[in-house]
């Protein structure tokens, strides 16, 4: 470490910077004691804070540089406010969940406090110039949740600095000179996430700078029960690099308490990431946590009185005071005054963000007032409806449910009433739900002028000279020209590389376009997803490969905790259009049976689920979704690779559009609705049961999110008259996820003469071998039984029961 001396003469150490982060330390301490009286006195729900780590954030801080990225920690106040992009309103405006965006930019009040995120799309939800921003990735609640993304992000910088066609986007990188900062608390980083990034942080070698804030536990559980040797940084000496010319990572150790060690640090771990982009963890020791893990408990419950006694002498506030004080860089009256002002800077925020809050729900409040006593003039029940309003007016820190619950529960009193009474309720209501609408359930899916949803369908085209080739073949000629187009698209994951995937779909073009675009991985499926993310999240166009559908359990935290949600907790403030690519459904095998679609559909609201048939709509699907802007997960049939499809002319152009369900063959009597390998068995199905007089209508809905957003099946059963789900999930998964969005989402049972029926697999996994299959997932004798049955059902003369 360079000397107190040293450090006096340089940039980094000046009497200005110095009095600077002792007020924002002073400021940052104020607005966590703030936060949590205003929690313990009715004003929040919830409140977790970043005492006891301010002065290791602003030597962070300090070495981070427009354009570069905060992947981090929800503990993480000091650092983004000294960057300059966290207003202390802003974060009581968190606080309290005020919903305005301009109140509250990171997530609108959807996130508990802490979450910070930078807005990078403008109002129509496109690009802002991300390299004049200080980037801070909205943060996540889930211990270590934030840590796989951050590889992603860091990879990013590697592509921008060593791919030559990547250097025109100029709006996302400065030559893959950003450094990743992310941050984590040391307990966590014993979870799997941690390990699986740091590990791959080491193979890849890119500039991801790891801060561990160690405060000695996790929030009861001390050390010692989390990690090896009761140090994270030795646990992981064996990635530490031996020579610069072996890959691995640097481990430094600086105490949370030492201002001008953790200045040296941070200077000299970002110029290694920055210059080398080689990876490095900075675990900062002997953290304190004055107020306790959270609003929740009391750490005096777990923390004996030698411990709260060295955590007040070794606070870093403290012994930064002590600091400037020995060395002469202010006096006590100086710090006094920075020490009373800061105070003051952090009451001024609470009061002005608390009055905003309230200001923002005192026009429904005052409206719902007025206009329940409007209701009750020369109104029967006069009495009744002046006891609701008085009610409401008596309610303490008033909420916006507050307001419409009494107007709903008027709405209920006056049922009866024939008057316009009941017709300013019910516009009231309608006004305020259009409005809550948006501040509480919009931009789950993109809102932009890019969104996939907008792509403009474009058919294929055939002529007599298009050939038949195999699947493999054809997804191969569709990656050729994605790839050839745009210098955007990588593709990366186990085996995509080399070989060409395990089913041939890249094969030969890893030597046509480098290893640098398509790019083989280990076998670590939560970092290859955030390797994705992050790279989405930069303006890139990742197709990320999960070797086989079974095997996305392995990500499903990351996909449903941050990817699934991004765009929705940040308002439409982030995204990131990421495309997730595997093989799943007719294989034989537990761990290869690939169709848990239940899980998927009730796990990643905010991705797209794409089930194409064949290789020949996948890729369409893939047109369409390079041109939207939303994550999606498209799943290719594993037993399609071999079969023949005819090559569209316009390969490269053609379009599927999301949402749209196709015919694959007319019928007057039952209505299969399907998708992926299943319709080849239901077609199968469907032709055997036409020589029995059964005419069956087969539809192929091809997305279950979305799902058949013009309503074309209800058309189909509206002629039918009767229904069939069928799928490979287990019961009551996806089959039930159609049922409900056709039957009741539709009113599909208006139009029923017959119980719908589902069709599924066993609720087991399949076994091993053909006959395993045969007798675990639907097959075609069990789709003519069920449909032969509800006709015999109907017409037992035309139809006897077989």
């Amino acid at each position: 470490m360079i000397a107190n001396e040293q450090l006096r003469s340089t940039d980094i150490l000046t009497r200005e910077k110095i009095l600077s982060d002792y007020r924002m330390a002073c400021e940052s301490r104020q607005v966590s004691l703030l936060g949590r009286r205003d929690v313990m006195g009715g004003r929040a729900k919830f409140g977790i804070f970043g005492d006891g780590k301010e002065l290791a954030q602003l030597a962070a801080a300090s070495a981070f540089r427009q354009g570069d990225f905060r992947s981090g920690y929800y503990r993480d106040q000091t650092f983004v406010a000294a960057l300059g992009e966290l207003r202390w309103t802003e974060f009581f405006a968190q606080l309290y969940a005020h919903t305005d965006i301009e109140a509250e930019p990171s997530t609108a009040g959807r996130s508990m406090n802490g979450h910070f995120a930078t807005r990078w799309l403008d109002e129509k939800g496109l690009w802002r110039n991300q390299t004049e921003l200080f980037n801070s990735v909205c943060d996540i609640a889930p211990t270590a949740g934030q840590i796989p993304r951050s590889l992603g992000l860091a990879y990013a910088s590697k592509l921008f600095r060593n791919n030559d066609a990547l250097h025109n986007l100029t709006n996302f990188s400065h030559n893959g000179d950003e450094v990743v900062f992310a941050t984590i608390g040391d307990a966590s980083t014993s979870q799997g996430m941690f390990w699986e990034t740091m590990n791959a942080a080491g193979v890849l070698q890119v500039p991801l700078l790891m801060s561990v804030w160690d405060d000695g536990y996790g929030i009861s559980v001390p050390v010692e029960y989390q990690t090896t040797k009761g140090s994270i940084s030795k646990a992981l000496a064996g990635f530490q690099r031996e020579s610069q010319d072996e890959k691995g990572i640097e481990i430094f150790t600086v105490k949370g308490w030492d201002y001008v060690a953790l200045l040296e640090t941070y200077q000299q771990a970002a110029r290694i990431c920055r210059e080398e982009h080689v990876p490095v963890l900075v675990h900062v020791q002997e953290l304190t946590q004055p107020q306790g893990h959270s609003s929740s408990g009391s750490h005096e419950r777990y923390k004996s009185k030698e411990r709260l006694s060295w955590e007040t002498e070794h606070d870093c506030n403290r012994t930064f005071r002590q600091w400037i004080l020995k060395n002469g860089y202010a006096s006590h009256d100086e710090l006094e005054t920075i020490e009373v002002e800061a105070r003051q800077t952090a009451k001024k925020a609470r009061t002005d963000s608390w009055h905003a809050f309230e200001q923002s729900m005192k026009g429904d409040f005052d409206s719902a007032i007025a206009l329940l006593q409007q209701v009750a003039r020369h109104n029967p029940k006069s009495a009744e409806l002046m006891a609701i309003r008085e009610e409401l007016r008596k309610t303490v820190n008033p909420l916006r449910r507050d307001a419409v619950a009494a107007i709903r529960k008027a709405q209920r009193l006056l049922r009866n009433d024939t008057s316009a009474s009941r017709s300013h309720l019910k516009a009231w209501i309608e006004r305020t739900n259009e409005e809550n609408a948006d501040r509480y359930n919009s931009y789950l899916y993109s809102h932009s002028p890019e969104s996939p949803m907008l792509v403009e369908p474009i058919p294929a085209h055939y002529t007599d000279d298009s050939i038949g080739v195999d699947g493999y073949i054809l997804m191969q000629r569709y990656f050729e020209s994605l790839f050839d187009r745009d210098a955007r698209v990588v593709a990366l994951g186990e085996d995509v590389g080399l070989i060409g995937d395990v089913n041939q779909g890249f094969a030969g073009l890893q030597e046509k376009f480098g290893e640098a675009r398509i790019t083989d991985t280990g076998i670590r499926e939560t970092t290859i997803i955030g390797q994705g993310i992050g790279l989405a999240m930069r303006g890139l166009r990742p197709i990320v490969e999960i070797q086989y559908f079974d095997y996305i359990f392995y990500a499903l935290a990351t996909l449903t905790d941050d990817l699934a949600t991004l765009l929705y907790r940040t308002k439409g403030g982030q995204k990131a259009p990421l495309i997730i690519r595997t093989r799943g459904h007719r294989l034989e095998g537990i761990w290869h049976s690939g169709s848990p679609l239940g899980a998927m559909l009730g796990s990643l609201r905010g991705i797209h689920v794409l089930v194409p048939r064949n290789m020949t709509q996948a890729a369409g699907f893939y047109n369409t979704l390079i041109k939207g802007d939303d994550p999606a997960l498209l799943i290719e049939c594993l037993n399609g690779y071999r079969l023949k499809e005819k090559v569209p002319d316009n390969l490269a152009e053609f379009c599927v559009p999301l949402g749209v369900p196709d015919v694959l063959r007319s019928g007057t009597d039952v209505t299969v609705v399907t998708y992926g390998s299943m319709c080849r068995i239901v077609m199968e199905a469907a032709g055997q049961l036409a020589e029995m007089g059964v005419s069956i209508e087969v539809i192929d809905v091809q997305t279950l999110l979305p799902f058949d957003v013009h309503h074309s099946i209800l058309d189909s059963i509206k002629k039918t008259n009767r229904v069939i789900f069928a799928d490979e999930d287990v019961p009551g998964g996806a089959s039930a996820y159609l049922m409900q969005q056709v039957v009741e989402g539709q009113n599909a049972y208006r139009y029923l003469d017959s119980v719908p029926r589902t069709i599924s697999a066993k609720a087991h996994r399949p076994p091993y071998g053909s006959d395993g299959d045969y007798f675990s997932k639907p097959n075609v004798d069990d789709i003519i039984d069920v449909a032969y049955a509800i006709m015999s059902e109907c017409e037992p003369d035309r139809f006897p029961p077989i």
